[in-house]
């Protein structure tokens, strides 16, 4: 009979996660204050043990001091990985360069390459990068001239999903192509933009499989406890909210209520999307994470721990 080796330095580390992805987005604070705020909110969603944290950045890069203070105290202070929004529009070429190396040399290995919104009026000046898809080519360039730093290792990239057509799309299919084309550029999964609807999360599913795609397509959720919030939305993204939960949330008799509503709706969709094959979630949770805390605990998430639960194939 074969003695079993027993690997004891093993059997002392976490076991082996195989629940959903789950991830949250923060946005850098806007002040000194906020951030004391902010660092709690991280300590709260730290004990949820996430696989990444995202954090947001503008377009230009106006808040890059804040968005580098954010993701310095995770790296520094947390066990939690920073997955750091980086946008191509109002950048050079260069200016994106010495982003990216910046963030290497601090010890960023998650970057989310997104054109990011173009504000009105704005011409594209002659190096600026137009596109997702050479933002992500400018990553791996960046990756390939650093391989003996990084020991070998790579960037994780992840890029932005539309389950509703790009308000800049002429059709879903375009949105399809473009998705294709981020993916052989490099990217390794991908973001969904909010939607309300599972159905909507599995025509993307099914989209994307048709068409090749075989990076993981984890679908982005807002608890949907605040009708103000949705709104707001709505107004950014194009994707209009449930009228019957807006109207639900309007007539709710107190916070307490309305949250439970919300937090209702926002877990029924999950399950659904879960049940879909999604290979996990993530909240964007507005620096707030009582809410976010609120949908996990009405998740039981080693429902879907089922090894083949990746694999969307």
């Amino acid at each position: 009979m074969t003695a079993t080796t027993t690997l004891p330095e093993l059997e002392r580390t976490a076991p082996v996660r195989h629940r959903p992805a789950l991830s949250y987005e923060l946005f850098p604070a806007r002040s000194d204050h906020s951030f004391e705020r902010l660092r709690e909110t991280v300590v709260q969603l730290e004990a949820t043990a996430p696989d990444y944290v995202s954090v947001t950045s503008r377009a230009g890069h106006g808040n890059l001091g804040r968005v580098l203070e954010l993701t310095e105290h995770v790296l520094a202070e947390t066990n939690l990985r920073p997955l750091v929004h980086l946008t191509s529009i109002g950048s050079t070429r260069d200016q994106l360069a010495t982003i990216i190396h910046a963030l290497l040399d601090r010890g960023v290995r998650g970057i989310l390459a997104l054109r990011g919104d173009q504000p009105a009026g704005h011409r594209l000046e002659d190096d600026e990068i137009p596109f997702a898809r050479p933002l992500i080519e400018l990553i791996r360039e960046s990756e390939r001239e650093r391989t003996a730093g990084l020991a070998g290792g790579r960037v994780s990239i992840g890029v932005a999903a539309y389950p509703h057509r790009h308000p800049e799309s002429p059709t879903t299919s375009h949105d399809t192509e473009v998705l294709v084309a981020k993916e052989r550029a490099g990217a390794d999964f991908a973001i969904t933009q909010v939607f309300f609807d599972a159905a909507t999360y599995c025509g993307l599913l099914e989209r994307s499989r048709a068409a090749g795609i075989r990076m993981p397509l984890v679908p982005g959720f807002v608890p949907a406890t605040n009708p103000r919030r949705l709104e707001r939305l709505a107004v950014l993204s194009g994707v209009e909210p449930p009228r019957d939960l807006l109207h639900q949330l309007e007539l709710a008799a107190s916070d307490a209520e309305r949250r439970r509503i919300g937090v209702r709706f926002t877990v029924d969709l999950a399950t659904r999307v879960l049940d879909a094959g999604a290979p996990g979630l993530h909240l964007f949770t507005f620096n707030q994470h009582t809410d976010a805390l609120d949908v996990l605990d009405h998740l039981d998430l080693d429902r879907w721990s089922a090894p083949s639960l990746g694999d969307t194939r």
